[in-house]
C-alpha cells in the first residue's frame, strides 16, 4: 500500500472535501481523485459517501482511518528512530504540557535539554489533562506534563513537581487578610471550578469532599487565568496552584490551603507499551534525573 496514498486519505478524511484537501497537500483535484480511486481498488470498498458536494466517511473508511493514522505515525517514528541511531544528537521529541505549566516549567525542561542537546527539535501540544492522555495513548504525543496522576496502566507516570493549592479570594472577602485558610471554610462561598474534564477539578472535588464540603459551583471555565479573575471581580471563590511570581492577579489575594491533600502533582506520561525513541528516551530520562531543577 503506498504511504503517499494513506497520508493523502487522512488529510481527505480531515477536510472532508476534495479542493480543500488537494490545496492542503499541494496537488490537483485529479490527481488527489486518482489516489483515493487507487486506495479504494486496492482496500476492496469504498471509503466515503458524498453528501451534497461533501465526502463522508463510511465504516471502511472509519476503520482505515485509524489504521491509517496509526501507522502513519508508526513510520514516522521509526524513521526518527533510525535517524537517532545513526546521530543521537538530532531529533524531535513530542511533548504535550499543560496550559497552567506553558510559561515556567515546559520552557524550563526543554532549555535545560537544549542546553545538553541544541541540536534536538520539540513538537509542542498544550492541552487539557484528559486531552494530553488521549493523545499520548494514541501515540500523537510522545510525552506529556500533566497531573494528576492517570488511571490505570496504559500510561507510565513519573513525578516532577509539586504544587501549593491556594484558595483564591477578593481583596475585600472576609478570609483576605488571612495567611492561610482552610478549604471548610469556604463552605457556604459560590465555587469557580474548572470542567467537569479536567484533572484540576478533580483534585478540587476530591479536596472538598475530604473537608465534607458540597460546593455550590457559581461559573465553570476553560482557564485557571479565567478563574482567578472571576474570584478577583467577587463571583466566588475557586482553587487553583500558588502563581508563578508576577503571574498572579493583582485584585486577588491567594491563601495557602493547610489540608493536607492541598497539592497539585505534575508529571511526566508516556505510554507504557512503546518503545520510546533514543531522543524521546534521552530527554525522559532528563526530566527524570532531576538535572533540570537546579536551571
Amino acid at each position: 500500500m503506498n504511504v503517499e496514498d494513506l497520508e493523502w486519505f487522512v488529510a481527505l478524511a480531515e477536510s472532508e472535501h476534495m479542493t480543500r484537501a488537494a490545496e492542503r497537500l499541494h496537488t490537483t483535484q485529479p490527481t488527489l481523485s486518482r489516489s483515493l480511486a487507487r486506495l479504494e481498488q486496492e482496500i476492496g470498498a469504498p471509503l466515503f459517501d458524498r453528501v451534497n458536494r461533501r465526502l463522508r466517511l463510511n465504516p471502511a473508511g472509519e476503520v482505515l482511518l485509524q489504521h491509517a493514522r496509526r501507522g502513519l505515525h508508526e513510520l514516522r517514528v521509526a524513521t526518527e528512530h533510525i535517524r537517532a541511531l545513526r546521530d543521537p544528537e538530532h531529533g524531535t521529541v513530542r511533548l504535550g504540557f499543560l496550559h497552567s505549566v506553558a510559561t515556567w516549567l515546559a520552557p524550563e525542561l526543554i532549555r535545560g535539554f537544549r542546553a545538553r542537546a541544541p541540536r534536538v527539535q520539540f513538537a509542542l501540544t498544550q492541552a487539557a489533562t484528559y486531552e494530553l492522555e488521549t493523545l499520548v495513548a494514541g501515540g500523537m504525543v510522545d510525552l506529556a506534563v500533566t497531573g494528576p496522576r492517570p488511571e490505570g496502566e496504559a500510561l507510565a507516570w513519573h513525578p516532577v513537581h509539586t504544587e501549593q493549592l491556594c484558595l483564591v479570594v477578593p481583596r475585600d472577602h472576609r478570609l483576605a487578610d488571612r495567611a492561610r485558610a482552610a478549604v471548610a471554610e469556604a463552605a457556604d462561598e459560590p465555587f469557580i471550578m474548572l470542567g467537569p474534564d479536567f484533572g484540576l477539578r478533580r483534585l478540587t472535588e476530591e479536596l472538598l469532599a475530604r473537608a465534607g464540603v458540597d460546593p455550590a459551583v457559581a461559573f465553570e471555565s476553560a482557564e485557571i487565568a479565567t478563574m482567578e479573575s472571576l474570584a478577583a471581580a467577587g463571583l466566588g471563590v475557586t482553587v487553583v496552584p500558588r502563581p508563578r511570581p508576577h503571574r498572579a492577579d493583582p485584585n486577588a489575594v491567594y491563601l495557602p490551603l493547610v489540608d493536607d491533600a492541598a497539592h497539585r502533582v505534575l508529571g511526566l506520561v508516556w505510554r507504557a507499551d512503546r518503545a520510546a525513541s533514543p531522543v524521546v528516551r534521552r530527554f525522559k530520562d532528563f526530566v527524570m534525573s532531576q538535572e533540570w531543577t537546579a536551571l
